[in-house]
């Protein structure tokens, strides 16, 4: 399943301390070194929409912590800094300050949490007035931060409908996804994203059913993604025996989540037309015009449907 929200702490390193340090030699003097900075950590988006996987519910994630300084006024090391991988359409919510961050272009790096400063030895605090500093300025630590982490998808087109309308497998022929069908439903357990020749992204949600709204079937884990779907393919099956209302279950649903998602454009995809003889097949495409949709009637054995809806998208 894929995993689609988490809470995480995020730990940039902290300092490291200075120590106090004295040469052996009877005129030597302080050589304490200062600690090195703590690591800090980067936010690199990525198109790889499973990385949510790799985190545990209300894990930390941590850069390197500064090193201690050392005798003979050394220095001690950075601490690493930490790249964390999310996937392109993450949005992280600071749970402390509430505020909202988006992030939509692949390859952005961000500083998320900053390293935390290095202590001073006593090396560093030597002066006229204080030749021989017993003491120390203590190190800083890095910054901590804790989010909610919610990935919404980023897709041109979004293919919706009830479970077994066929969204998976046309899908997999628009595009080069290979995404998992077979006759039951709910086959689709998370959603799958394909690229169209064209570069336009087309996202296929898992099936809805009465009540999806209100948590039923996958409920409304997945409606959540097609906020910012740009175009819904309404995908319908032809050999339904009221196809009518298979439209209007699916529709209530978006509605009792958010009436923005009905002011999205929508195409009707009368799908499976293969299934259905001619004559039954223009009384069902009859029955959908009282929709006032764009209705493309197709087929995944139908080569010359699917360059008809390519040419559209």
């Amino acid at each position: 399943m894929l995993v689609d929200e988490i809470e995480i702490t995020i730990n940039a390193g902290d300092g490291g301390e200075g120590i106090v340090s004295f040469g052996k030699g009877l005129k030597s003097g302080p050589d304490g070194g200062n600690g090195g900075d703590g690591g800090n950590v980067y936010l690199v988006i990525n198109s790889d929409l499973t990385l949510l996987n790799q985190f545990h519910p209300k894990g930390a994630l941590s850069a390197e912590n500064g090193a201690n300084g050392g005798k003979e006024k050394r220095a001690g090391k950075r601490g690493r800094d930490l790249e964390i991988q999310l996937p392109v359409g993450s949005q992280l919510i600071d749970l402390t300050t509430k505020e909202v961050y988006d992030y939509e272009k692949i390859g952005e790096r961000v500083l998320c949490c900053s390293g935390g400063v290095g202590g001073i030895g006593n090396y560093d605090l030597r002066s006229s007035r204080n030749t021989t500093p017993m003491h120390t300025i203590p190190p800083k630590p890095g910054q901590i931060r804790h989010f909610k982490i919610i990935l919404r998808f980023i897709a041109d087109y979004g293919l919706i409908g009830l479970p077994s309308s066929g969204k998976s497998s046309l899908l997999n022929e628009l595009t080069n996804a290979n995404v998992k069908t077979a006759e039951y439903h709910f086959t689709t357990l998370s959603p799958n994203l394909g690229v169209l020749d064209n570069k336009k992204i087309i996202a296929d949600i898992p099936g809805l059913i009465e009540g999806a709204s209100e948590g039923r079937g996958l409920g409304i884990r997945f409606l959540k993604h097609i906020q910012k779907v740009g175009l819904l393919l309404h995908c319908i099956s032809s050999n339904s025996s009221d196809p009518l209302r298979d439209y209007k279950v699916v529709r209530r649903e978006l509605e009792k989540f958010s009436s923005k998602l009905l002011k999205k454009k929508e195409v009707i995809l009368l799908t499976k037309s293969d299934l259905v003889d001619k004559k039954d097949l223009k009384k069902t495409e009859s029955k959908l015009k009282i929709l006032k949709r764009k209705i493309i009637t197709t087929s995944i054995h139908d080569e010359k449907s699917l360059d008809i809806l390519l040419k559209i998208l």
